[in-house]
């Protein structure tokens, strides 16, 4: 049971890596820090006083470079590779007790697979409302990417299988929406 609970924190937080990369890292470094939760022996250095500080900072910096029209699209780009890293090493340093082979693969495929899978979302929810109003929405968008990060960073530390719940329904509701359109596109770029 304890690995799957910790498999549970570990994809939540690398869930929430997809909306923006340092909230969930600054979660777990203060829930680590206060000793609500406990990192494999190679991942200590996320609850030292240093990290806890240079996340703080990222975070704080990260938050506000997305409200800077022509900014946000940049660190979605940057942000893509960020966030499937931050989510492989998220769910690294929750999962002990296995073979480095099997952890890093695990972290791999799930950790940074799912935070690749939530910031392409949030890529194309961006550049849908890029489009669609002039980036005037941009804002509200950031707003709520940064809601989610920080709800579902705190749902992956208090409740792990409440946030594994709230991801598939995000995921489920943002593929429902989205989805259709981009096989539209597709459709339509075939039948050109």
């Amino acid at each position: 049971m304890d690995l799957f609970l910790s498999l549970c924190v570990g994809i939540g937080l690398s869930a929430a890596c997809g909306f923006r990369v340092f909230v969930p890292l600054l979660v777990m470094s203060i829930a680590s820090h206060v000793g609500h939760l406990t990192l494999v022996p190679s991942f200590q250095w996320i609850a030292s006083d240093a990290a806890l500080a240079a996340f703080a900072v990222a975070t704080c910096l990260e938050i506000a470079a997305y409200y800077i029209p022509w900014l946000d699209h940049a660190l979605d780009v940057i942000a893509t590779p960020t966030a499937i890293v931050a989510g492989t090493i998220i769910t690294a340093s929750m999962v002990g007790g296995m073979s480095p082979f099997l952890k890093w693969t695990l972290a791999v495929i799930a950790g940074g697979g799912v935070a690749g899978l939530v910031q392409g979302a949030t890529v194309v929810t961006r550049g849908v409302s890029t489009v669609g109003t002039g980036g005037l929405a941009n804002p509200i968008l950031a707003t709520i990417e940064l809601g989610g990060s920080l709800l579902l960073s705190l749902l992956a530390v208090i409740v792990p299988v409440v946030a594994i719940v709230f991801l598939a329904t995000i995921l489920f509701v943002v593929g429902k929406k989205i989805w259709p359109k981009i096989l539209n596109r597709s459709r339509d770029a075939v039948i050109k």
